[in-house]
Order: C-alpha cells, then sequence, then structure tokens
C-alpha cells in the first residue's frame, strides 16, 4: 500500500507531503511546492533537501537514547558512495559550502558543512561505501 499524503506543521507553517514516488516527496505550503528525498526506517529517516540533510526520529523509538552535537563533523546521512572529495586536510570552510558529494538511489548528494571552520580530518575517499552516521569529514 503507497504512503498516503501527510499534514504536518513545521516551524508553524502547515505542509503538506505527498509521495511522489522512488524515495521523492512533494512538500506544498503557501510558499509554494517542493521536492525532497527520503529514506529510512520507521524509526529513522533521513531527508535531503536543497544540499542539507535532516535526520526525523521517531520520538517513541527514541526511548533511553541520548542526544550528541554533530556541530563539527559531517556524517553519511545514508549507505551511498562517496562520488568526490572537494576539499583537503587544512581548508577553510564556510557553513553550508559543499565538502563532499555522495552518490545513492540513482541521485548525487551534496553535503554541505554545519558550520564555518577548518577540515580537520577527511575519513573517507572517492568510490568508497559509506554507511549511515559514518564521520566523512570533522572541522575544528
Amino acid at each position: 500500500m503507497a504512503p498516503k499524503p501527510v499534514r504536518m506543521a513545521v516551524d508553524g507553517k502547515e505542509i503538506t507531503a505527498a509521495p511522489a514516488g522512488d524515495g521523492c516527496w512533494t512538500l506544498t505550503s503557501d510558499a509554494g511546492i517542493e521536492r525532497v528525498w527520503a529514506v529510512g526506517t520507521s524509526e529513522r529517516s533521513w531527508v535531503f533537501h536543497d544540499g542539507r540533510v535532516y535526520v526525523l526520529e521517531n520520538r517513541a523509538s527514541r526511548r533511553g537514547s541520548r542526544g550528541h552535537s554533530i556541530s563539527n563533523t559531517l556524517t553519511a546521512p545514508m549507505p551511498a558512495t562517496v562520488r568526490t572529495v572537494l576539499v583537503k586536510v587544512g581548508d577553510e570552510v564556510a557553513e553550508g559550502e559543499t565538502l563532499v558529494v555522495l552518490e545513492a538511489m540513482k541521485m548525487e548528494l551534496p553535503l554541505r558543512a554545519p558550520k564555518a571552520g577548518r577540515v580537520a580530518e577527511i575519513r573517507c575517499a572517492p568510490g568508497e561505501l559509506v554507511q549511515p552516521g559514518v564521520t566523512l569529514v570533522e572541522l575544528s
């Protein structure tokens, strides 16, 4: 059975999310229509929108889990292949700058810096298969 459209509030704005096939969803709001791509499980989903990856967790499945800050790291949002690493150790990067491009489900996923900083470590290489949550780039 195909998923049905879902109405939700995001930052106080009403949004309708409707499945568009192959992991793509159409978001409709007063601001217009946008497309996002999502993969996941009943416990956690990764949503890719405008070069950023958002992790959505089912609150019922978070019992006993502890939150942690990942503000200095860029992690893989889903199983994917590293297509390109656009930075090297020592590079200064701006918040939102694309650091790594992954490929998953026949689409490119540009991963952007979560904050401005200096590249301290690169833990991936082109062609490598990475798993969700694996650190790809560490910033200082």
